[in-house]
């Protein structure tokens, strides 16, 4: 294994569009959505629209971008770029810190699910064993995991297809429910709508954004797509309709047939409102679904990380190891590092399994804004370049280009500011500021060093 192999072009269209659908169906929907629901009440799904109308705008200008100039590292090299070397430098890293945290929490999840069948098993031997399995395959070929994550994600979309069916049919006819609808009353009879206020809903966006976190692994895609040009943006396009459908449409549902005040946190809301109902085998085939749901998250999560890591070390801000490559293009020295982190996982879950999970989404929710706030001034620099040198107009331009980038800007700065309401998440942004004031430090004497 030597780096003298270049990273394979095994990704097809289809593996790239179901690769965004799958990103926004996982562990923030499945799972983290009831701590959302329990700070909103039923306008939630208004906080969803929200996040998903700036998740838009994220993946359009990173979509421009990413056309423009198809690279593994996609944004860190784009902050690298336009914005200067020690941007590229932490955006890259900052974005597998996130991807990390982000898989902490997947594989977090996937312990709990696995808990809801087998409750006397300790939840960490599930982390270990989902986290040995998933490396073990992103070692073989980027071919399998496009196959893997296909499957995989084929497999969330047609069961919240048929989810959203089974819902209308309790809520207009009554079906598996004795013949008695439930109707839609439940939005608003435990405490209105807006339940909480709108202030609530407001405060629930740091939580929301925590679901959308991960859709730019899309830009990591472009190095090993066959067709960047084409397959880009067409996942893209998608984001509007996945948005209002597997976000807005299933928490409609679920709210309609359930109370929302008593939609808990111990395992899925999806899970949990079916068999409550009574619907045993619909809870099973559910939970089987929200645990295929984490094992797609976390190849992902092993996939991205492995692939910036590999670009980081091209461009001189990652150790040389890590541009290794197999014979078959796999990073696998960067791969591998990744699975080592999140054996953290197993430790995490080991010492407080009761209280990971709102830390790490909070954690996770400020990385994923650094990352995003580096896309769009990525973007914002990329555009001013073009319009000094008079470039004509690129072939998938942001609707609304520089102004409505800034827009977004402002949006993220707000959610930031969210993060600080809260004592259980100020922590975030604790760390989260020491991360980003360690990574100059380290970046200083790293440009020193070379």
């Amino acid at each position: 294994m030597t780096a003298r192999h270049s990273l394979s072009k095994g990704l097809k269209g289809r593996h790239i569009r179901f690769m965004a659908l799958g990103s926004a169906i996982g562990t923030g929907l499945f799972y983290g959505s009831a701590e959302a629901i329990n700070m909103a009440g039923p306008s939630v799904i208004v906080a969803y629209l929200i996040g998903g109308v700036a998740a838009w705008i994220i993946m359009r200008a990173l979509g421009e971008l990413a056309v423009n100039d198809p690279q593994s590292g996609a944004f860190s090299r784009y902050a690298h770029h336009y914005l200067g070397p020690l941007y590229g430098f932490m955006t890259g890293w900052t974005w597998c810190f996130e991807i990390l945290i982000v898989a902490i929490a997947d594989v977090t999840a996937f312990g709990i699910y696995m808990g809801v069948w087998f409750p006397d098993v300790p939840q960490w031997i599930w982390v270990l064993s989902v986290v040995l399995l998933i490396g073990a395959l992103n070692l073989l070929s980027v071919k399998v995991f496009g196959e893997i994550e296909f499957w995989l994600s084929l497999v969330k979309v047609i069961t919240i297809l048929l989810m959203i069916a089974v819902g209308i049919g309790l809520i207009v006819w009554g079906i598996g429910n004795g013949g008695r609808p439930t109707g839609i009353a439940n939005l608003w009879q435990h405490g209105g709508f807006f339940a909480h206020g709108v202030m609530g809903m407001i405060l629930s966006l740091q939580v929301v954004m925590f679901a959308y976190g991960g859709i730019e692994i899309i830009g990591v895609t472009a190095g090993e797509a066959r067709d960047p040009a084409t397959s880009i943006p067409q996942a893209i396009n998608a984001v509007p309709l996945r948005i209002l459908l597997f976000y807005a449409g299933t928490l409609f549902v679920i709210m309609a047939i359930y109370p929302w005040n008593a939609v808990g946190q111990q395992g899925s809301p999806f899970v949990l409102t079916f068999e409550r109902l009574g619907i045993a085998s619909a809870a099973t085939v559910l939970n089987l679904v929200v645990i295929s749901a984490s094992i797609s998250a976390v190849n992902s999560d092993v996939f991205g990380v492995g692939r910036m890591l590999q670009a980081m070390a091209d461009q001189g801000d990652a150790p040389r190891v890590f541009q290794r490559l197999s014979s078959r293009g796999i990073p696998w020295a960067a791969t591998l590092a990744m699975v080592v982190a999140m054996l953290l996982a197993v430790l995490l879950n080991w010492m407080m399994p009761k209280k990971i999970f709102l830390i790490i989404a909070s954690l996770a929710t400020f990385a994923t804004v650094w990352v995003w706030l580096m896309i769009l001034l990525a973007h914002i620099a990329f555009r001013r370049e073009r319009g000094r040198e008079r470039h004509p107009p690129t072939g998938y331009p942001l609707p609304g280009g520089m102004p409505v980038a800034a827009l977004g800007v402002v949006f993220l700065l707000f959610i930031l500011a969210l993060l600080a309401w809260f004592p259980d998440t100020r922590i975030a942004l604790y760390v989260g500021g020491g991360w980003i004031a360690w990574l100059v430090l380290v970046w200083q004497r790293w440009r020193r060093c070379r």
